[in-house]
């Protein structure tokens, strides 16, 4: 497959596909008539790369795991014990996340009463929204 069809595949960009390689993220494609071939298997592994990087993985720790799975089972350990601290820190930053939308939803329940109680009252020109309680 040809490097426009792995990154219409893929939505990464060519740039971004001949980046991976010469960081070793993707082992170099073989050359038809001078130009790239990408063996299909590739795109489930570039959607791994994907995956890990939405996950918040530093590059560097993507290149690490790539260069483990060249190496074969005998790094299983290894690249499970990378996932394993990702999946955490995935779960921490949901925690956290969590706790925003519970504090936006508590600031829109707010604004809502105040504005609810705004009409009620026939409309203030006083902006209880800035007051430091809201």
């Amino acid at each position: 497959m040809k490097i426009g069809e792995v990154a219409r595949r893929t939505g990464l960009s060519i740039d971004t596909l001949r980046y991976y390689e010469k960081l070793g993220l993707i082992d170099p494609p073989w050359r038809q008539g001078g130009q790239r071939a990408y063996d299909d298997a590739i795109v489930p592994w570039l959607g791994f790369i994907k995956m890990l990087k939405a996950t918040g993985m530093p590059l560097a720790d993507v290149e690490t795991y790539a260069s483990l799975r060249r190496k074969g089972d005998d790094t299983s350990a290894e690249r499970r014990g990378m996932l394993e601290r990702q999946r955490a820190a995935v779960l921490a930053k949901i925690a956290e996340l969590q706790e925003c939308v519970e504090l936006l939803d508590y600031k829109i329940m707010n604004y809502a009463e105040i504005e609810a109680r705004h009409r009620a009252e026939g409309g203030r020109k006083e902006d209880e929204s800035d007051r430091p309680d809201t």
